[in-house]
């Protein structure tokens, strides 16, 4: 078994339980892509076996911190089924859920979704990518199913030296999915569509929005960066009586447009816009627009914290002017999806955004992903998502 040896002090996240190891924190040591190595402290101390990623900043990613266990097919195999068995015990109104969340799952770069009797999986990682048969053996076993779809094509996987690989690892069939969330269904291209296919992970956020439509009775509704309409849905679901959707993507908004006839809501209470975000919120203030209810969730502006500053400017740019937008007793649904802006970043962004356009709010709500995208207690980096329900004051 091939050996890590730490610089001195470097042994504390470690300690921690945290599954990452840095570069910066190697004295000497090696192994090949995705082969198991044995990790020890500067004393020569175990501390913990890990996949090792001669390519990446993130040049260890931990198995287990255990030193009697054996890192196989049966382990591999055992953590698919906890992580699946723990899905049971969430509240999950949809056949479309998160089975493997990666790092929260004790599965360091692997992310599966299960869109009703299809798997999508994404191995993005050295480890999971040498053990991918292992895995998807033992991630049909454990579903029963007999259909898997890779869609290894993540910005991660080049950090991690690897090519991007998409295709049928195990059987074949339709790629175009429809799946049912809470009271509406949603249409998928799991080849074309983000990550695996979909946004799961807004799944409750949605249902949020749905609940204050149909409470506040939103009469004119603005979505923005709509995709395929996922929040769209969500509005016309609650009552909203008309609502505009933008985003960049022509394909997506014709699957937005799809989705609305799918759940069989009037197409004369939509508005698509194939439009730039910012340009288009910019061009409303001209016209006088203004809206009782507004989605903002953008794209990942901030990937690291090395980005936060150039994101939080662009963040609170789109805030600030959909607090210009939003009538007096108006709701914000405003989201970060970005790794590198915390919780509390994100707050004192908004909050800058409404100073600068002279709007006070009250803060309803704290969002975060849905259950299914867990954040566990030694991988606090797993809080990607959050959000923020602000009322604006009347």
């Amino acid at each position: 078994m091939k050996t890590l040896r730490l610089k001195s002090g470097k042994e504390r996240s470690l300690q921690r339980r945290h599954p990452w190891l840095f570069e910066s924190a190697i004295a000497q040591g090696g192994g090949d892509l995705g082969e198991t190595v044995r990790i020890e402290s500067a004393r020569g101390e175990f501390m913990a076996w890990a996949a090792f990623s001669p390519a990446s900043k993130i040049r260890a990613r931990v198995w287990s911190f255990d030193l009697n266990q054996r890192i196989d097919a049966p382990f591999l195999r055992a953590l698919v089924r906890r992580a699946i068995q723990a899905r049971a015990r969430f509240d999950i109104r949809s056949d479309g859920l998160r089975l493997v969340h990666g790092e929260a799952d004790g599965l360091p770069g692997l992310i599966v979704d299960r869109y009703g009797d299809t798997l999508v999986a994404q191995f993005l990682s050295a480890g999971a990518e040498r053990w991918k048969t292992q895995l998807a053996d033992a991630l049909l076993a454990e579903t029963d199913l007999s259909r898997l779809y890779e869609r290894s094509d993540a910005h991660a996987r080049s950090l991690e030296g690897l090519p991007e690989s998409t295709g049928w690892l195990r059987g074949d069939g339709q790629v175009r999915l429809v799946l049912r969330e809470h009271e509406w269904k949603l249409g998928l291209d799991i080849v074309k569509g983000h990550k695996t296919g979909f946004y799961l992970d807004q799944r409750d956020s949605r249902k949020r929005f749905s609940d204050y439509a149909r409470r506040l009775q939103f009469q004119r509704v603005l979505n923005c960066y709509c995709y395929t309409g996922g929040f769209t849905a969500a509005a016309l679901a609650g009552g909203a009586a008309h609502v505009t959707s933008i985003d960049s993507s022509g394909p997506a908004l014709e699957q937005a447009r799809a989705n609305v006839a799918l759940n069989g809501y009037d197409v004369a209470r939509c508005e698509f816009l194939e439009a730039d975000v910012n340009a288009s919120l910019r061009r409303f203030l001209e016209q006088g627009r203004t809206f009782d209810a507004i989605v903002l969730d953008p794209p990942k502006f901030a990937p690291t914290v090395s980005h936060a500053d150039r994101a939080a400017r662009a963040y609170k740019d789109i805030n600030r002017l959909a607090f210009k937008l939003l009538e007096p007793g108006g709701v914000l649904f405003t989201y970060s999806c970005s790794g590198g802006i915390s919780a509390d970043l994100f707050h004192k962004i908004v909050a800058s955004a409404g100073i600068d356009a002279g709007v006070d709010g009250y803060i309803h709500e704290r969002l975060s992903g849905a259950p299914d995208h867990p954040m566990t207690i030694d991988f606090p980096e797993g809080e990607y998502l959050k959000g923020l329900v602000v009322m604006r004051k009347a």
